[in-house]
């Protein structure tokens, strides 16, 4: 009954699983105060960042304390505060519905829409993302030549949990312990291809009124079409600039080993990112989060004789053709400093519904388009 009376008190019970990882203990609510109890605290892992706005606040108390506090009634109480629990024996089982009944929405065949939904200040939707181009003309963001990355240098935890729901303030802290330039290397991409589809009318549109709650995300520096235009023009696309995006890539000797998060893959697509390019991938879990975010999983033999560098471009033609036809190589350029170096990309074992996911620009694009 121990747990039972802790729930009904507030507190929230989960078994070990790897969750402070990343804060999936629960961000405590917009000007909310909670107390617990976790292995590990890396600065704001449990918490949030009220110098951004958001005004929650975390007491990491041991478990007694957090049992001591519970019993007398949320006020703060010392483990040493806490008396000796009664000897019980043969505690019969019992089930209290209502732990749960006070906990859990139950809001199926409930539906109330002219009731708006409340988000935090922290809270924010996901950028539009765009199918994928009929050419593809993308810069190296980061080239890793470490022998294995893994997500956590792809996306630290720690200072980040508390962005979770923000997918664009979280991308700023992508590749941050491993390369700082990363995230200014990719908005400049980034801000070259807004301008070019902004010149086509076909500028990016939040996926609803919630991304309004984000805080300004901007990539580094002015772009305009003309200068869109003439990197294209350069890198062999000319005559083809409203059928060729710009993006970004990661190259990396062998990516994705650790968690499973997910966020690894969605940052980088979020500052752009259409590809990584690797000589092997560490996991199939991190292979599979690119696919699912729209970027090609590229294996280059040799990658590291190419000696891909931060700066390099990469012209993919006709990769939507490429990748409709079921092709596992695929012809590209490497441009640097002028020179032209040409490469093979490969894409083995990628599958049809793999195809069809990063042709759609992502996961929720290809069900969206489902009938």
């Amino acid at each position: 009954g121990v747990a039972a009376r802790l729930m009904a008190a507030g507190a929230v019970l989960k078994t070990a699983f790897c969750g402070p990882c990343f804060g999936a203990g629960d961000v405590p609510a917009d000007m909310a105060f909670s107390i617990r109890h976790t292995t590990r605290n890396f600065p704001n892992r449990e918490g949030s960042k009220p110098v951004d706005g958001q005004m929650s606040y975390v007491a990491l108390m041991d478990a007694r304390s957090i049992a001591a506090t519970a019993l007398h009634g949320g006020r703060l109480t010392a483990a040493d505060d806490l008396p000796e629990p009664p000897a019980e024996t043969d505690v019969p089982y019992t089930y209290d519905r209502g732990v749960y009944a006070t906990r859990v929405y139950r809001g199926f065949g409930k539906a109330v829409p002219e009731t708006p939904l409340l988000f935090g200040p922290n809270i924010a939707d996901w950028p539009e993302m765009p199918a994928l181009p009929e050419n593809l003309l993308l810069v190296a963001a980061a080239a890793i030549y470490d022998p294995v990355t893994t997500t956590d240098e792809l996306i630290p935890s720690g200072e980040t949990s508390s962005y979770r729901s923000n997918p664009l303030k979280l991308a700023e802290f992508a590749l941050s312990r491993k390369d700082p330039a990363y995230v200014g290397r990719a908005k400049n991409a980034l801000a070259l291809e807004e301008a070019r589809r902004t010149a086509l009318g076909r500028a990016p549109t939040p996926r609803s009124a919630a991304a309004a709650c984000a805080p300004a995300f901007s990539a580094a520096g002015a772009a305009t079409a003309e200068e869109a235009n003439a990197l294209l023009g350069a890198c062999g696309f000319e005559g083809q600039e409203a059928r060729t995006g710009i993006g970004s890539f990661v190259f990396a000797l062998r990516p994705g080993d650790g968690s499973a998060r997910e966020q690894a893959a969605s940052c980088q697509k979020v500052l752009g990112g259409w590809a990584n390019i690797a000589a092997e991938y560490a996991t199939k879990r991190y292979r599979g989060n690119l696919v699912n975010w729209g970027m090609l999983p590229f294996i280059l033999q040799d990658a590291a004789g190419f000696g891909l560098a931060p700066g390099d471009r990469l012209a993919l033609p006709a990769i939507r053709q490429a990748l409709m036809s079921g092709l596992e190589t695929l012809p590209a350029t490497l441009i640097r400093e002028g020179e032209r170096i040409p490469l093979t990309l490969g894409l083995p074992g990628m599958t049809r519904d793999e195809r069809d996911i990063v042709l759609a620009g992502c996961l929720m694009n290809y069900y969206a388009q489902q009938p």
